[in-house]
């Protein structure tokens, strides 16, 4: 977000994060969450850190990027807006990093219920910038992606219109391994048209690969531990068929990269009847049902190597996990309110103290709105600082120092308490994951369960 020919800084943050925040598009104001800055006042905290940030460090911009937004939309009727609200969250936190402030707006005046999700361009230190990146934007889908897929949620499956199912459009942003360089590689040397066997060789050699004769001819190019057989890359490029190809008795057709997965968590399961009555096609409905054995076989390993082969034990396991992630993460969530609420004290008093005497000043002359107008900033940072005071009732300010010792004492808990956070989670989803794949497929319905107890419970 840059600013608009014939406005103000302030003028144009109040217009864009006015518009995220519309209550009559966020529930009167409930769908809207915030992160080191008060929803109410985001406006005057972004400006007042871009003030701080040139009066420490100088440096301006004549297109400077005051603000950044990402607009987030949900499949209709697939999720609930404070569902919505938590994953618009959880985006922005890993986009930011925790060094930027930013709200999370969601909207549910459409059918597809969305998030505006904006940051503050300039980081919470207010002396370095946010720094975009090339295809910063695939890698937010990524990360879109997974949380959406962590939730159970619809996805993107053939972005940009490309004629490919997930899988494949995964696959193909995912690393080169040694053996895809080997066939790489091997399929430049032969589009050459070595003379020999040995000419081949040679070629190989040139291009940073080392050989190793036997029974079985294999390779080892640059960052390889070990050595890889050429019978392994497939039948295409087995020793005999490359001496077939040279000699000219058949055709080299190049290997399509050989697609792994070789992530061991476990992941749910497709409703494949569902996806069949959607029309996504033969090939998509082929990769679903082998990513559906592989996620079952993980899930079998998973039970067997945590000893919950019984569903009971599973399901109490599970329920155990839930309640004690619920617990560290309501901790530190009122740990990050309170330290908000902290730092949104600490820059409305330093706020108050440095517009002062040009608010006197505006005082003094009236109210005059040819004062305000030049000294529009300031002014607005000295009122909204003044009901900031009112609405959390104060009737004397803390000193600055204490509150910055407090924020440290509720920083150094809430870092403590994110290492175990991480790793529960991690444990969570798993068992969730690996839960409701047992689940589906075991066919287990609750309500049908309940409607059956309550049947045999009549019937004596």
């Amino acid at each position: 977000m840059h600013i608009n020919k014939g406005k103000s800084l302030a003028q144009c943050l109040t217009d864009r994060t006015d518009y995220a925040k519309n209550p009559d598009k966020t529930d009167s104001g409930e769908l809207v969450a915030s992160f080191m800055c008060d929803a109410d006042l985001v406006d005057s905290q972004f400006l007042l850190s871009k003030q701080i940030y040139l009066q420490k460090t100088g440096r301006t911009q004549a297109n400077d990027v005051i603000a950044y937004q990402v607009r987030q939309s949900f499949k209709p009727g697939e999720i609930t807006p404070e569902l919505a609200n938590e994953i618009g969250y959880q985006l922005a936190e890993k986009i930011t990093k925790g060094n930027h402030a930013y709200i999370v707006a969601t909207h549910i005046d459409k059918s597809h219920i969305h998030n505006h999700i904006i940051w503050n361009s300039t980081n919470l230190d207010c002396n370095k910038k946010f720094r975009d990146f090339f295809r910063s934007g695939r890698a937010v889908a990524k990360i879109n992606d997974l949380l959406c897929l962590q939730n159970g949620l619809s996805i993107v499956e053939n972005p940009k219109g490309k004629s490919k199912d997930y899988g494949s459009w995964m696959e193909d942003n995912r690393p080169l391994t040694f053996s895809d360089k080997i066939r790489m590689a091997i399929d430049e040397v032969l589009a050459e048209k070595p003379k020999s066997f040995d000419d081949f060789l040679s070629k190989m050699k040139s291009k940073g690969f080392e050989m190793k004769a036997g029974k079985h001819l294999a390779f080892k190019g640059a960052g390889q531990k070990k050595f890889i057989r050429l019978r392994s890359l497939g039948e295409a490029y087995g020793e005999d068929s490359l001496r077939e190809v040279i000699e000219g008795k058949k055709e080299h057709k190049p290997q399509k990269r050989v697609r792994q997965y070789n992530d061991k968590r476990i992941n749910l399961v497709i409703d494949l009847q569902s996806q069949i009555n959607q029309k996504k096609g033969a090939g998509y409905e082929r990769w679903a049902k082998t990513f559906n054995l592989k996620q079952m076989a993980k899930t079998m390993n998973y039970l067997t190597e945590n000893n919950l082969l019984n569903y009971e034990d599973l399901k109490a396991k599970a329920d155990g996990i839930t309640s004690e992630f619920s617990v560290l993460s309501d901790s530190i969530k009122s740990a990050e309110k309170h330290m908000a609420e902290n730092a949104l004290l600490q820059k409305n008093i330093v706020n108050f103290a440095k517009t002062k005497a040009i608010y006197a000043d505006y005082k003094k002359s009236g109210y005059s709105p040819k004062f305000k107008e030049q000294n529009i900033s300031e002014i607005l940072l000295h009122q909204a600082a003044k009901n900031h005071f009112k609405e959390v009732g104060l009737s004397k300010l803390p000193k600055v120092a204490d509150l910055k010792a407090e924020y440290n004492t509720l920083f150094a808990e809430k870092k403590k308490e994110y290492a175990k956070y991480n790793a529960l989670k991690k444990e969570m989803q798993e068992i969730l994951n690996a839960k409701a794949n047992v689940e589906q497929l075991l066919e287990i319905d609750q309500n049908q369960q309940q409607t059956q107890k309550k049947k045999d419970e009549q019937s004596l």
